[in-house]
């Protein structure tokens, strides 16, 4: 079953953003709290959004999430209309198999289509054959020519010593941000 994330689905959200970022070689990376990811997802002004696949527990227990899909409103300037940047797809490995990664997927190409979005994009790492043949299997096309690049740290920093004029403060960032759902 797919369902939007709940606010007591951080914890296991979180847990499976570590074992992500182990699968993909980066644990050291995966610095998010579970406050950080309570507020980014359930906050005043949510800045993403999450769905969970979970399956049933056993004999009166509870259902289990075993994936989740962590997502963002993106825009094109080509298309004029919004799309879906899908940030982390995940199923742990013993429910991999069963369709939930799938079933993440059509759930949030059927929020698209729904909305009038016009894209649904992400990014899989080179190495990843597993998830490449994946995404072949339900018709994800490879953007060949493009290629990502990320601005953090120090030249993240440098880059905004360099910024002029007058400094956006807190609210008027969060005025020109705010998502509506």
């Amino acid at each position: 079953m797919i369902r939007s994330a709940k606010p007591s689905d951080v914890p296991a959200i979180h847990t499976m953003i570590r074992e992500l970022a182990a699968y993909e070689r980066a644990p050291q990376e995966a610095k998010a709290t579970e406050e950080q990811l309570r507020e980014a997802l359930f906050g005043a002004h949510p800045a993403v959004f999450a769905l969970i696949a979970e399956e049933a527990g056993g004999a009166g227990e509870p259902a289990v999430p075993v994936g989740f899909a962590l997502w963002f409103r993106n825009f094109s300037t080509w298309t004029g209309t919004h799309g879906v940047y899908l940030e982390d797809l995940y199923v742990t490995p013993r429910a991999r198999g069963g369709g939930h990664g799938k079933a993440l997927l059509a759930e949030l190409a059927r929020i698209c289509v729904e909305r009038g979005y016009a894209r649904f994009e992400w990014s899989v790492l080179d190495w990843n054959e597993p998830a490449i043949g994946f995404y072949a299997a339900v018709g994800a096309e490879p953007m060949d020519e493009w290629t990502v690049r990320r601005l953090s740290g120090e030249p993240l920093r440098a880059l905004a010593a360099q910024a002029g004029g007058t400094a956006l403060t807190s609210d008027s960032l969060n005025e020109a941000t705010s998502l509506p759902n």
